[in-house]
């Protein structure tokens, strides 16, 4: 099933979808996800059975997060992401935070002052999004307290990156966390190790990798996250991304003004954006 975040005729909305091939059914009485991440399968199927059919061109889609939601990402998760920025590889999860204010729609710009960085990167990556509270669960346990999945591009400016030292700034700037443009939920992908995460910019793929050559499993991630912080329905892991990044290029390959991203997960959508350089 593909749950979403939507507007229709600029209406705050919630739609889901059986399946790829569905059609969409509006739920009657939901304006945002907040309800619908806290219902088991059962009871969010026999609340779509009653939706009202509507058509895909009235609807615009949503990132897919509520307003308490945190963002909680993970750094050089894939071997070959490791090699090619010559980093090492982490001990354990690597853990650091986006901030909610970076989150955009499917649809809207990315966008950046080129007197605070001029060396903008993609980052394509599955997400997670927890349906259950969550602490101190086991790694065995741990895909039991998720709602489903989402596309989402950890958009970071190297400059900063390197610069700061640490990625607040890089990772947390205005725009840099587009996210969706759905959820599909757990049911719908029994194992998210073998999902496939492609980056293309202006249509030339940048990204083909796979889920299964993460260091760190999802049920990993997960329990380590959840030693650290209570993670509550809603709240969004992403979970690395593999090789090919535009800035281990040779020559670099950076995001400039008028690039076309495209982050696609196998089994999950295509979440598309278009990058602007803001005028002084």
């Amino acid at each position: 099933m593909r749950i979403a975040q939507a507007l229709i005729h600029n209406i705050p909305a919630v739609v889901a979808s059986t399946d790829a091939q569905s059609g969409w059914l509006r739920l009657a009485g939901y304006s945002d996800l907040s309800a619908a991440l806290v219902m088991d399968q059962p009871e969010l199927n026999r609340v779509v059975s009653r939706g009202l059919p509507v058509p895909e061109g009235s609807i615009t889609f949503c990132a897919p997060v509520i307003a308490s939601t945190k963002l909680i990402a993970i750094g050089r998760n894939y071997a070959d992401h490791i090699r090619e920025t010559g980093a090492t590889p982490p001990p354990e999860p690597l853990m650091f935070a986006k901030l909610s204010s970076s989150v955009i729609d499917p649809g809207a710009w990315i966008e950046w002052d080129t007197t605070l960085t001029q060396a903008v990167d993609y980052e394509a990556e599955l997400a997670v999004v927890i349906g259950r509270t969550m602490r101190r669960v086991p790694a065995e346990a741990a895909l039991d307290y998720v709602f489903g999945y989402t596309c989402v591009n950890d958009v970071t400016a190297r400059d900063l990156q390197n610069g700061d030292g640490q990625w607040t700034r890089a990772k947390g700037l205005d725009t840099f966390c587009p996210l969706g443009p759905w959820i599909v939920t757990r049911e719908s992908i029994p194992d998210p190790q073998v999902l496939t995460v492609r980056c293309q910019v202006n249509g030339d793929m940048r990204q083909n990798g796979t889920t299964a050559d993460m260091i760190f499993n999802v049920r990993q991630i997960l329990a380590h996250a959840s030693r650290a912080f209570t993670l509550h329905p809603g709240d969004v892991i992403l979970t690395g991304t593999p090789d090919g990044v535009g800035d281990a290029r040779t020559p670099k390959a950076l995001l400039n003004d008028g690039d076309v991203v495209t982050i696609e997960v196998e089994g999950i959508g295509r979440l598309e954006n278009r990058c602007r350089t803001l005028k002084n």
